[in-house]
């Protein structure tokens, strides 16, 4: 089959998959006494609260801006309600608790925890002295946080550069291009080499795959992808730069006085903290559990999240709340984050479940399309089904159904079919860069932007800027390494 057909066959079954809505059979099992969301059992009519959840997060700041500013919250939650009311008829309120415990317990509140202590430690750390964002100097901190993402991860190189950045680009009249660059590069693509860069990654690890194989294996694709990027952003930042003229100093005299420097040094030794704990996390198998209704919660990241909640606090004891002020710190944009995603969290749970089914459940052709009928992978429609759905869904669990999709010991994996895993791989972590929702600080980005007076794009404004960008680099990934 060629690689236009199979491609058309891609796009078309991930259209019909949004299209087609059936009525579920009875979606519980029991495992251990566990009840059990089975996804064979469940039609794609149970995704419609999510596909409602990502419609409002695109359509009412555009038509209802004041409206959604102030109960974006509650739409959040109204979505949620949507997706487990239903869901408790027609399954009984054991799954529905079990289900909403799970992914509270062991997704959000770990997610939220580490957004927050990476918040508050970043924020914490402040630029002095007056940057001019030229394009050589934004191109460099876009250069600086690529490179940091892969050893302190996307959210905390995002979280730690995206103020300075947007203090340097004071006085600019063209700003959004830069911040749309700085989620393609620092908060997806950069986190592409270790396991501490991005949670698909991470996943790997600790399913087998050593910690310096996307090092080796990532290097060119994602050398590659950024030189492109980083060349058109200076190509496109340097024009526009010509056009407006010199940079309007906004910046009190006093300030422009200041010697470069940084405020908040501790919290960069906080940040190490945060990474560590993390990785603490992954290595640490002391084999102890606690149940909650079913949900087997590890001691290792109960740890884990305790010292992140600890480290938060003393950023917030350690750092002089004047700094954060001139740092134009605030609180909004984790909270809007928070509640937000704990409405994408609840309603994306039938999507992961059916995708979890494989060929047996509601997505299965999209599944079958990544291998031959003799069973051999087809390495390019690993690579664009795992980032299309990766665009959308939770990264990780995608990165992680499609790894089990190969049925291939990880010894295989990352030996002789270690393109294979390139490429979903690559999918997961570079297509995160498609959609605000596609990876974390997508959207933390955005949110902290916003609320400095940065114009950004809407959802789909922003898919219109991965879609002329973004996809042909991956056209030309995909001829250069899965062909």
């Amino acid at each position: 089959m060629t690689l236009i057909t199979r491609m058309s066959r891609l796009f078309a079954l991930c259209l019909s998959a949004v299209i087609t809505l059936t009525i579920p059979e009875m979606a519980m099992a029991a495992s251990e006494g566990a009840p059990h969301l089975d996804g064979q059992g469940l039609g794609l009519i149970w995704v419609v609260p999510f596909a409602c959840m990502l419609l409002s997060i695109a359509i009412f700041p555009l038509v209802a801006p004041h409206f959604w500013h102030h109960h974006f919250g509650k739409i959040s939650a109204f979505w949620a309600a949507m997706f487990l009311i239903p869901f408790t008829f027609f399954f009984g309120f054991e799954l529905a608790l079990y289900e909403t415990l799970h992914v509270s317990l062991l997704e959000y509140f770990p997610f939220i925890i580490l957004l927050f202590s990476l918040f508050t430690v970043a924020g914490g750390v402040r630029v002095k002295g007056h940057l001019k964002g030229k394009p050589g100097l934004n191109t460099t901190i876009l250069l600086i946080g690529t490179v940091l993402a892969s050893f302190m991860g996307t959210t905390g190189a995002a979280m730690l550069l995206i103020r300075p950045l947007i203090r340097a680009l004071e006085g600019r009249k063209h700003k959004t291009h830069t911040i749309v660059f700085f989620i393609f590069l620092v908060a997806n693509i950069g986190g592409s080499l270790t396991p501490l860069g991005d949670p698909p990654l991470f996943l790997g690890f600790l399913k087998g795959v050593d910690f310096f194989w996307p090092t080796s294996h990532m290097f060119v694709p994602m050398l590659v992808l950024s030189a492109i990027l980083l060349s058109v952003y200076f190509l496109l930042d340097s024009y526009l730069y010509k056009r407006e003229g010199p940079i309007v100093e906004t910046v009190p005299t006093k300030e422009q006085n200041v010697a470069f420097g940084l405020e908040g040094k501790t919290n960069l030794i906080l940040l190490l903290g945060v990474i560590g704990a993390v990785l603490m996390s992954g290595i640490w198998k002391p084999g102890v559990s606690f149940e909650v209704y079913h949900v087997h919660v590890e001691l290792q990241n109960l740890v884990r999240d305790a010292i992140l909640l600890a480290i938060a606090y003393l950023s917030m004891r350690l750092t002089d709340d004047k700094s954060r002020v001139k740092n134009g710190f605030s609180w909004f944009p984790i909270l809007e984050v928070g509640k937000l995603f704990i409405g994408i969290f609840i309603t994306i749970i039938p999507a992961i479940a059916i995708l979890k089914a494989g060929t047996d459940g509601a997505l299965g052709v999209i599944v079958e399309s990544v291998s031959t009928e003799n069973g051999e992978p087809v390495n390019y429609m690993y690579f664009w089904a795992t980032g299309l759905l990766s665009s959308f869904l939770d990264n990780a669990p995608t990165y992680l159904v499609f790894f089990n999709t190969t049925g291939l010991d990880v010894s295989v994996l990352t030996g002789e079919m270690s393109n294979t895993l390139l490429a979903i791989s690559a999918g997961a972590v570079f297509m995160g860069a498609n959609t605000y929702v596609g990876n974390a600080p997508n959207f933390m980005v955005r949110s902290i932007a916003e609320e400095t007076g940065v114009p950004m794009p809407s959802f789909f404004g922003y898919m219109l800027w991965s879609g002329a960008i973004l996809i042909p680099c991956f056209v030309l990934l995909t001829f250069m390494f899965f062909i």
